[in-house]
């Protein structure tokens, strides 16, 4: 893989509560309203859960990712492709924490801070 190992953790306040979070993250239907620049391979579930696979694309670059956890407060993703590494999410009422670690080339603290910002703004119209 080429790049540097970038590591990143942010937590930020949102005016949501757990649920809403809990289901902006695992529902892959919400998650693709507010994850910008990102497109889904096909197949989504309902609803994502331990040991499924997608990938995403951001331009020309593809991250595969494994659910390696998905629980009530927690998800983590094992990426590959174009991270080679991992992204932890923990949540609780009215805030959110993201954890990512990796090799790329791509900046990962301003994508991690994207998403994340974004992520607030939805729940916010909701």
């Amino acid at each position: 893989m080429l790049g540097t190992f970038q590591q990143s953790q942010l937590r930020i306040e949102i005016e949501a509560s757990a649920d809403a979070i809990h289901d902006s993250l695992l529902i892959p239907a919400q998650l693709e309203k507010w994850l910008v620049g990102q497109s889904f391979s096909l197949g989504m579930p309902e609803k994502l859960t331990s040991g499924f696979d997608f990938t995403t694309s951001t331009g020309l670059v593809q991250i595969h990712h494994h659910v390696d956890v998905a629980k009530a407060n927690c998800l983590r993703l094992l990426l590959s492709g174009g991270i080679d590494g991992f992204h932890e999410w923990y949540w609780g009422e009215g805030w959110v924490q993201s954890r990512l670690e990796g090799i790329s080339i791509l900046p990962l603290n301003l994508g991690q801070t994207v998403s994340l910002l974004s992520l607030r703004e939805f729940l916010r119209g909701k």
